[in-house]
């Protein structure tokens, strides 16, 4: 984890999204928090990371979700050198949706 990135304002924030007990209280409260196209991007990443676990190419995915090959290089960097956020989450919806 990044040290940079902690800070007492999201860490609340952090907080605040755990105490959420299920997607109509995500919606609510995230229609708040962000804005429309934040939660559109946000949504694009986490699609964009599923797609390249897959072994989609970078073509395919920007006919797919309309990202950009930049912000599918980014999140592929993120997947292969980040802080495995997205491979965490990945795995755990997978096993999720396996049940």
């Amino acid at each position: 984890m990044n040290e940079k990135l902690r800070e007492p304002l999201i860490d609340r924030l952090f907080e605040a999204i755990l105490l959420l007990e299920n997607i109509e209280e995500c919606y609510r409260f995230f229609e708040d928090i962000c804005t429309i196209s934040e939660l559109k991007a946000l949504g694009q990443r986490l699609e964009v990371a599923r797609l390249l676990r897959q072994g989609k190419t970078y073509n395919d995915i920007s006919e797919l979700t309309g990202a950009s090959t930049a912000t599918i290089s980014r999140v592929n960097r993120c997947l292969n050198y980040g802080a495995d956020g997205y491979n965490m989450i990945l795995d755990r919806l997978e096993k999720k949706s396996k049940t």
